[in-house]
């Protein structure tokens, strides 16, 4: 795969030594006291868990409903977050956690929303409409589109291991979006920690393709196992994402560091 986005991602891994995906998932309700007396207490939030853990992090992943729930503001918050980011560290992928997926002009709204008005780097999509339904983004090779594939959920199993012409569900989706969807190289799947026996699988079946892995820290994946499972040949192609289990640690830059080094030492590489 040699999409510039991927690209943009490898060359951060490499020159962090990092495979971390920090994700924003900031609720304002779990926000420590002392940012509530600011103007944005999400991007005070913020601004200040990117300051603790950049040196850590290859990605960062904002969850759009914690800032769409608080509407205009939340917006804003999250606008301001990604423009932090492009101007003080410009090398780190930014990943819009949308889950988008619709048809015509509303889909186009979404990549002009997503990508020029946000800014972001790449998004997450659902597949369930089909590549007709995504090609507005899949048509925008200069961005990451993502497409869930084996989500990281205890109840994803209810339709993603439905058995198809012998296959479950989310196999198809990987061979489908790595043999026909991926023609302009900007495709990455989500394959979740918490399922390693299918993301080896996933990892099979789709080769050095890059795979966004959520499920480590809250949600309980096993960094060496989910390593182990996921690393293309080159050692990288994961972007091991933690949320809560960083930005609402007692110490975030040691709970990304902490991850960086389990990460590496399951790549077998000194931390």
């Amino acid at each position: 795969m040699t999409g510039s986005i991927v690209e943009k991602y490898d060359r951060r891994a490499q020159s962090a030594g990092s495979l971390v995906c920090v994700g924003l998932d900031s609720d304002i309700a779990r926000l420590p006291q002392r940012f509530h007396s600011e103007d944005d207490p999400q991007f005070a939030f913020n601004r200040w868990i990117i300051d603790q853990t950049h040196p850590y992090a290859s990605a960062y992943k904002p969850n759009i409903a914690f800032y769409e729930a608080r509407g205009e503001a939340g917006l804003r918050s999250l606008a301001r977050t990604v423009e932090y980011l492009r101007a003080n560290h410009p090398d780190i992928l930014t990943i819009c956690d949308a889950k988008r997926a619709d048809i015509g002009s509303t889909n186009q709204g979404y990549v002009t929303a997503i990508f020029e008005t946000l800014g972001f780097d790449a998004v997450t999509l659902n597949p369930y409409l089909g590549r007709e339904a995504l090609a507005p983004f899949l048509a925008r090779t200069d961005r990451g589109c993502i497409i869930l594939c084996r989500t990281s959920n205890p109840g994803a199993g209810e339709l993603q291991d439905l058995v198809v012409d012998g296959k479950p569900l989310w196999q198809i989706v990987a061979e489908r979006v790595s043999r026909e969807w991926n023609a302009g190289g900007n495709c990455m799947l989500v394959a979740g920690a918490t399922y390693p026996a299918e993301l080896a699988q996933i990892r099979a079946t789709v080769g050095d393709m890059t795979l966004l892995v959520p499920g480590v820290g809250a949600q309980g994946g096993d960094v060496e196992r989910t390593v182990r499972a996921g690393v293309n040949a080159a050692g990288r192609g994961v972007i091991v994402n933690s949320s809560r289990g960083i930005i609402f640690a007692d110490d975030p830059a040691g709970a990304a560091r902490d991850l960086r080094d389990a990460i590496n030492r399951a790549r077998g590489l000194n931390t």
